[in-house]
């Protein structure tokens, strides 16, 4: 098994965020290597009168979302000494996005949280199930305890 050389901590913002990335600034710190986040902001439901009352897509509150994102990004990221250009905040699907920001930015190691229950997709979580599967590069899902 070679060196890491590029570690991409995929970040949620939930309780264990910390947790999370202490371990891929670890890692980061053993291998040398480049550290970068992401955080995804998930697809916003678009109003569609098929599915009954919904709320309507509001492109203020998306730039809100992504403005606060950005922001919590930048705290995570600072004390972890990632520099602005390796951090990125994306729409989409979690899942997906951080699976294509690996392959562009050519990541050896992803770096996410998993909350444990039971089979394969709870315990991981839906989306470090589906980095795990489609992933090109190796996936490291830290255990989260809370």
């Amino acid at each position: 098994m070679s060196d890491y050389r590029h570690l991409l901590l995929a970040s949620d913002f939930s309780e264990g965020s910390a947790q999370v990335a202490q371990r891929a600034a670890d890692l980061a710190q053993r291998y040398q290597a480049r550290l970068s986040v992401v955080h995804v902001v998930d697809y916003l439901p678009v109003a569609d009168s098929a599915y009954g009352p919904a709320i309507p897509f509001d492109p203020e509150l998306t730039d809100q979302l992504i403005d606060s994102a950005r922001q919590r990004l930048a705290a995570l990221a600072e004390p972890l000494g990632v520099p602005e250009d390796a951090r990125w905040v994306e729409i989409g699907s979690p899942k997906l996005e951080i699976v294509r920001v690996a392959e562009e930015k050519e990541v050896d190691l992803i770096v996410v949280g998993s909350h444990g229950k039971h089979g394969l997709q709870l315990l991981l979580g839906s989306t470090a199930s589906g980095i795990l599967h489609h992933a090109r590069c190796d996936v490291l899902a830290v255990r989260l305890t809370s």
